[in-house]
């Protein structure tokens, strides 16, 4: 990888982007993605779709979701404690003792996440599990005034952002669910561009994929792509505590994750696989017997339908402050993509069983 690109992953990393609240982390696609793109545009929505192309008759969709589960402000009491609700899926104990950010209108402000010191908890207490409307921020203020000053309800909260990097090649940071998915679209959109690549190729960071799927199905509508390929995290199990009877064998720096089920086209999975083996990058297979939780569910189900792929980038610790993922897999999984994008061409038929 290189330094530009490892450079916009990182600023990716550290930007914030709460489904609903995405305009700075887009920004942040657009500055870097200008250079290499023919068009660029961001609809009513906020999906942000860059294209190389735009002319072309075939239509290739890479699709990464930008957003992040994050918090939003509901009320400040009287003492000037912050009160929050949550966006997207959280499990509320990893949000306890934690730094946050509210990213609010004149700058952000600084909090934290705790409860009652474990000395102060009385038996039934320590033995509950503690809900999300029990936790409050405390960024210091004196009292209700002071922390309205700062801060208005309706302001977005992260976990405090930030790349931290580990041995053999991993890093861990909040968001990596799914920025990792951004940069390998926008990366597999440049990498295919210096290929001089034929097809049209669009490339969408897109937005409130953790409310429900809604920026990819309203870009799979404006776009109408023949093909789609979403790129999001997957679990991986080279890790304490996961049975992989039924999750797989998922490792970290084992190459990106082709998607094996009915949310798949079979014909973009088996040339996935043979682009992989031809270009010798590492590859693994998950299956998944249902309509995937992420942008390809949408996708594929677009208008007539769309003959949609699956890349799943293996992560440790999903929806929590220490996600851990491998830079290599992100590499390797846009070499991939960059790839199966320059192999299309217009006589391609990706229509099951014919």
């Amino acid at each position: 990888m290189n330094d530009a690109s490892l450079n916009f992953f990182e600023t990716l990393l550290n930007t914030p982007g709460v489904s609903g609240y995405e305009e700075p982390v887009q920004q942040v696609v657009r500055d870097y993605a200008a250079p290499f793109v023919d068009s660029m545009k961001t609809d009513n929505h906020g999906n942000l779709i860059l294209c190389k192309n735009p002319d072309a008759d075939i239509r290739l969709m890479f699709a990464g979701h930008c957003d992040q589960i994050g918090l939003l402000v509901s009320y400040i009491d009287d003492n000037g404690f912050i009160y929050t609700q949550t966006v997207g899926g959280w499990d509320p104990q990893q949000l306890i003792g934690q730094n946050m950010t509210i990213w609010a209108k004149d700058g952000p402000v600084e909090g934290v996440i705790a409860r009652k010191a474990i000395h102060l908890l009385d038996e039934g207490e320590r033995k509950k599990v503690v809900r999300t409307k029990e936790l409050w921020i405390d960024i210091g203020a004196r009292d209700r005034e002071e922390a309205e000053s700062l801060v208005r309800v309706g302001d977005s909260v992260t976990l405090r952002l930030g790349m931290t990097k580990l041995r053999n090649g991993l890093i861990t940071a909040p968001a990596t669910d799914n920025r990792t998915g951004v940069w390998v679209a926008v990366e597999a959109l440049r990498l295919a561009a210096e290929m001089d690549v034929k097809i049209g190729i669009y490339a969408v960071s897109t937005v409130q994929e953790e409310i429900g799927l809604r920026g990819a199905r309203t870009a799979a509508f404006g776009i109408n792509p023949h093909v789609g390929v979403a790129i999001d995290v997957t679990h991986a199990t080279d890790c304490p505590k996961i049975d992989p009877n039924q999750n797989g064998k998922i490792k970290l720096g084992g190459g990106p994750v082709i998607v094996r089920g009915p949310n798949v086209n079979n014909k973009i999975n088996t040339r996935l696989h043979e682009l992989a083996s031809a270009g010798q990058l590492p590859a693994q297979t998950k299956a998944l017997g249902r309509a995937a939780p992420n942008d390809s569910n949408v996708i594929q189900t677009n208008r007539a339908g769309v003959a949609t792929g699956l890349i799943g980038i293996p992560n440790r610790y999903m929806h929590s402050s220490v996600e851990v993922i491998s830079l290599d897999d992100i590499e390797n999984s846009a070499l991939l993509l960059a790839a199966f994008a320059n192999s299309i061409a217009a006589t391609d038929e990706f229509v099951p069983g014919l």
